[in-house]
């Protein structure tokens, strides 16, 4: 293709938008309200899973030991743990960190009636898991070891950890399914208005030998660059307003503070950005080059 054919094309395809403004400006508008959507809807789901991930960084299943267990023993147990594919990582808790952890919080200076550790056979591992979907295979491995008697674990909260995270995931694939479906939609009736403003005017250069590319090219143009305007102009929404957003909800909530970790918008925005022109550009290509085929035959 020549350079001045390629120009011609992009060119063209700008005219095509101006010509049929308000067609034009109708299909920009739906695409930047269901890209918007789509941002949103993202920058929540990413907020929610990185708030889940903190929130399964707090789970832990606790292992006590036998009554009168070594200390080689303990250390081997905690070898064995370490080596699971399933564990972040593990802390051991002594008897004597247990019993001034417990006075801390619960006796304050109560505890000075205590003159001998009553937590003497509380030592323990708090181990942490890599996915809290894990936590099964981890507690039945544990309860087979020699020297543990007790693995305590905390079934509810991981198995709602787990809902969440699939929940998350499906909803992400139904609404990014919809607001594709409609978008291609919206495309295609653009460029089929177009084409049929244009049918005269195609028909000639048809006449005087022009190609199927040099006819169709500046109608697939149109739809990919309606596409990337309508996904340039909710992205510059989002990230005007994102900070705003959350620094008013962690104003509100201040009390959930620590439990409530937002991503930055930098963060947010390295995937979403490149992700929301890839899909307002490939969704423009798609809806013009399938209307092109099937109204435009050249």
């Amino acid at each position: 293709m020549r350079i001045s054919t390629f120009f011609y094309t992009i060119k063209q395809g700008f005219i095509n938008i101006f010509r049929n403004k308000w067609f034009s400006l109708a299909s920009i508008a739906t695409i930047s309200a269901c890209l918007f959507l789509f941002g949103l809807f993202y920058s929540i789901l990413m907020n929610v899973q990185n708030i889940v991930k903190t929130a399964q960084e707090g789970v832990s299943v606790t292992v006590f030991f036998d009554e009168g267990i070594s200390d080689d023993r303990i250390q081997q147990i905690g070898d064995e743990i370490q080596k699971r594919p399933e564990v972040s990582k593990i802390n051991f808790i002594s008897a004597d960190e247990a019993w001034d952890s417990f006075k801390e919080e619960y006796l304050g200076e109560y505890a000075d009636g205590f003159t001998e550790n009553p937590l003497e056979n509380s030592a323990s591992y708090e181990i942490y898991l890599n996915d809290v979907s894990m936590q099964p295979a981890l507690v039945s491995f544990l309860e087979g070891l020699d020297g543990i008697r007790e693995v305590n674990r905390s079934e509810i909260t991981a198995a709602s950890l787990t809902g969440i995270n699939a929940l998350i995931a499906y909803a992400s694939i139904g609404i990014i399914a919809i607001l594709f479906a409609v978008s291609i939609f919206l495309i295609s009736n653009t460029v089929t208005i177009g084409i049929s403003v244009r049918k005269e005017e195609i028909s000639i250069m048809k006449y005087i030998g022009a190609t199927d590319f040099f006819v169709r090219s500046p109608f697939v143009i149109e739809g990919m660059l309606i596409g990337a305007i309508g996904a340039l102009i909710p992205m510059e929404i989002i990230y005007s307003v994102y900070n705003e957003v959350i620094g008013y909800i962690i104003g509100k909530f201040s009390n959930l503070s620590k439990l409530l970790a937002f991503l930055p918008v930098n963060e947010i925005f390295a995937k979403l950005l490149p992700g929301s022109l890839i899909m307002g550009i490939g969704i423009g290509f798609l809806g013009s080059i399938i209307t092109v085929r099937k109204h435009l035959r050249v």
